[in-house]
């Protein structure tokens, strides 16, 4: 599983994590669309937008490897402003490519867009 080094752990001052330290010995958590409904906590909506302002200081429009990103986080995003970067996808390898969806993270995230 690749570490991505530099990357931010949790959001500051929580115990809500953007990666994971070590792979499962079952294999990785599968990555599955999840429904971000416009009543979550506003936590939750800070984190989703610091996660969003870290993938793209990391990896702007490259495709990355999963690796030790939180499936959890993750898949607030998966299917929407991350979305796959192979075919075919396996969403159960830490190896899978992903990428931004550019056009659509403005969208849900213009402040992390602005210049």
């Amino acid at each position: 599983m690749e570490k991505h080094r530099g990357f931010p752990s949790r959001l500051s001052g929580t115990d809500l994590q953007f990666t994971i330290r070590r792979a499962a010995k079952e294999g990785a958590t599968k990555l599955v669309s999840r429904e971000r409904y416009r009543d979550r906590r506003a936590l939750d909506r800070a984190a989703d937008e610091a996660f969003m302002a870290a993938l793209w200081q990391q990896f702007g429009e490259e495709p990355f490897v999963r690796g030790n990103l939180d499936a959890g986080r993750l898949s607030w995003f998966f299917g929407r402003e991350v979305v796959p970067a192979e075919e075919p996808f396996d969403p159960e390898s830490y190896e899978a490519l992903l990428r931004i969806d550019v056009n659509r993270a403005r969208a849900s995230f213009p402040e992390v867009f602005e210049e």
